[in-house]
């Protein structure tokens, strides 16, 4: 994987990008708590606590160096939120955990741009395909995923309480 496209710079050309810190957790939250749609499939709703946690939640044999929870900037205010994780679940795959904007900026193209720019910094990089999960029933979730690429891989997870639907984009 050539490490120098995954420089967060890179994640796209229109906004800044940096790696987020404990001293964005209000912006954060107050982006995060805009989104109530998100948190009634994917509860609990969102905390400071949560947010700090989810910062540094990696998942099995992976370790903060292969993280991105990065925050898109336009006239340094925070208008998308991306978490994702390199070379999972195999080398060649990146893992998006968690990807929200602004309500300020949807059903304007600003979301699928990001992420268009990130799945071609992302094969530039050498990942051949780009996964990610949402609960199952989310119409909002689904469409957004739909419209960007990504097909249901047909594995789903029992989350407890929901199901996740798996869903993957290829790059190559």
């Amino acid at each position: 994987m050539n490490n120098k496209c995954l420089e967060v710079f890179r994640f796209t050309k229109e906004y800044s990008v940096r790696r987020l810190e404990e001293r964005d957790t209000e912006a954060i939250l107050s982006l995060c708590s805009k989104n109530p749609l998100y948190y009634q499939y994917c509860p609990p709703f969102v905390t400071k606590d949560g947010i700090l946690q989810d910062m540094h939640a990696l998942p099995p044999n992976k370790d903060i160096s292969d993280k991105y929870y990065v925050g898109y900037f336009k006239d340094d205010l925070l208008i998308a939120i991306l978490d994702l994780i390199v070379a999972f679940p195999d080398d060649k795959t990146a893992f998006i955990g968690f990807f929200m904007t602004d309500v300020s900026v949807q059903n304007k193209g600003m979301g699928s741009k990001i992420i268009k720019e990130l799945c071609d910094c992302l094969c530039s990089a050498g990942m051949e395909s780009v996964r990610l999960a949402w609960v199952e029933g989310n119409p909002q979730a689904e469409h957004f995923w739909h419209k960007n690429g990504f097909i249901e891989t047909g594995d789903k997870s029992d989350m407890g309480e929901d199901t996740v639907v798996v869903a993957q984009r290829d790059l190559i």
